[in-house]
């Protein structure tokens, strides 16, 4: 037993050697699942294809879907919200630098203060 508490601390056992060997347990799975899958899969064939049902798949411009549309309940249930945060959305990432700044800092005044 004295092999596996090498370092022992209130909050278990940090032995570096047996996180060695655990990540070489779990190497080895990995490499028998891989190992075990398809041998036949060949790349750039009709295997890489998506199934749609028989279909021919559409050009991929006439398949994508807008996150407008995709979010769409989601934006419409915070729209009051979303309307007032969108102006403040500049793309530039020292304003949002600022804005944790800013953030942080009534947050450190808050927690000192209570």
């Amino acid at each position: 037993m004295a092999f596996a508490t090498s370092l022992s601390s209130g909050f278990g056992i940090w032995d570096p050697l047996l996180w060695v060997i655990a990540i070489i347990i779990g190497l080895v799975i990995a490499w028998l699942l891989w190992r075990s899958g398809v041998s036949s899969y060949k790349k750039d064939t009709e295997q890489t294809r998506p199934y749609l049902s028989g279909n021919a798949e559409p050009p991929k411009g006439e398949v994508h879907i807008r996150a407008g549309n995709l979010y769409w309940g989601f934006t419409e249930g915070i729209k009051g919200y979303y309307q007032r945060i969108v102006p403040l959305h500049t793309g530039i990432a020292t304003d949002y630098l600022l804005w944790i700044f800013w953030v942080a800092g009534i947050l450190l005044v808050i927690v000192m203060v209570v």
